[in-house]
């Protein structure tokens, strides 16, 4: 697997390219619902652009105020920052801060962060994959191999997940085939468009 201190250039060009495509997005994309359930492109973004806004002692003291529970801040902070400009929001996307941000330590971490949040924007939106088979295949492994999956409540034992559209596949049972993008939601638990993995759903 790559070395993580060489994950950044990746996760740098996977913000920029996100910024690129919603700094021409309508307000009717801004608020087309995104695969996190109850989130809108604006709510998801505002999530993603945390580090950006928020120095560690102020998510800190959010946190506290939450009784350090993520998911309430999360929540929290994505339908109160959703009301941004969506210029700033895009500035956001930008932002050297974010760009080098690593939760927990981990650029790695970071950089599923963006992936699958990137995923979760744009196949709402129709937007054909942007990211390159390289990164693709990091965040496939690390939900894989690295065990991340468990974060997302899903079970990999059985099924054979094999790629379409690039050479990656994991597992030995019977095949559940998709393209990349939709290896990574299926690992996610989103719910992926009607038609697009042939197998039985994990």
């Amino acid at each position: 697997m790559t070395d993580d201190a060489e994950l950044q250039p990746a996760i740098a060009a996977e913000l920029c390219a996100l910024a690129d495509l919603l700094g021409s997005a309508t307000e009717a994309q801004w608020g087309t619902p995104s695969l996190c359930t109850g989130w809108r492109v604006r709510e998801v973004v505002a999530h993603m652009t945390m580090a950006a806004r928020y120095p560690e002692d102020e998510l800190m003291a959010e946190l506290r105020r939450c009784d350090f529970d993520f998911g309430r801040l999360s929540n929290e902070i994505a339908s109160r920052d959703a009301e941004l400009p969506p210029s700033q929001l895009v500035g956001d996307l930008r932002s050297e801060v974010l760009q080098h941000w690593k939760p927990r330590g981990r650029y790695r971490d970071a950089l599923n962060h963006v992936v699958i949040h990137s995923l979760d924007v744009t196949v709402p939106l129709g937007v054909p994959r942007r990211s390159p088979d390289a990164t693709v295949r990091i965040v496939l492994d690390d939900l894989t191999i690295g065990g991340v999956h468990h974060h997302f409540g899903t079970n990999i034992d059985g099924p054979s997940l094999q790629a379409t559209d690039l050479n990656w596949s994991y597992g030995s049972g019977s095949a559940l085939r998709a393209t990349a993008e939709d290896l990574v939601l299926v690992l996610c638990g989103r719910t992926v468009p009607a038609g697009r993995v042939e197998g039985k759903p994990l």
